[in-house]
């Protein structure tokens, strides 16, 4: 898979029968936005919304989304997401290890290939898989502070934070995770990014 450009990597990843998770699926989410992208975020699966149009971060989940990059000055079409697991668990459960095994060659191929300078990680799955930690880590012990992320020749500079899934089900987290988006913002304009201003409605 080292060798894949972006073509053949989402063909062979749009084909992908290497689990169980491949019998159930609508459809396989590659992941979305540019290819060049300074920024990338990372998620854990799809959920049903997902898993019917295709692209990570629709719905619910897709507007809490959208309003942490607008709190960060990004817009959705600069940066890239992508999730780790690229089909849908069933009844959106969580995943098996060696479905996320699967699954993480296609994200760490895709991290090679755009080569982000900053990425956020969401969710617990998300963060063991990138951080290379046990599945009994949790987000609140890797919160509120810089990780590196290297894979092969690349290394990048990594925040962790809650998924907005999460946040939706207990959003007395969202005052932590919004001390993480501070964080991934001043990693942002310290990597030179640019940023569009933040209006604050609070």
């Amino acid at each position: 898979m080292a060798w894949m450009d972006w073509n053949a990597l989402e063909q062979t990843c749009m084909g992908c029968q290497r689990c169980a998770l491949a019998d159930g699926r609508h459809n396989v989410v590659f992941g979305v936005g540019s290819r060049d992208a300074e920024v990338m975020f990372v998620g854990e699966g799809p959920g049903e919304n997902e898993d019917l149009q295709g692209e990570p971060f629709v719905g619910a989940a897709g507007e809490d989304l959208n309003g942490i990059l607008s709190l960060a000055g990004l817009k959705r079409e600069d940066v890239y997401i992508a999730n780790v697991l690229k089909c849908r668990p069933p009844g959106n459960r969580n995943p098996a290890p060696a479905e996320v095994a699967c699954c993480a060659t296609y994200l760490r191929r895709q991290l090679l290939l755009v080569r982000p300078d900053v990425l956020l990680i969401m969710g617990r799955f998300a963060m063991q898989t990138l951080l290379g930690l046990g599945p009994d880590a949790s987000i609140g012990s890797q919160r509120g502070r810089v990780h590196e992320v290297t894979i092969g020749d690349f290394g990048t500079k990594a925040v962790v934070s809650y998924h907005p899934s999460y946040l939706l089900r207990a959003p007395d987290e969202k005052a932590k995770a919004w001390e993480d988006l501070t964080l991934f913002r001043r990693l942002i304009r310290e990597a030179g990014i640019k940023l569009a201003p933040v209006h604050h409605t609070h």
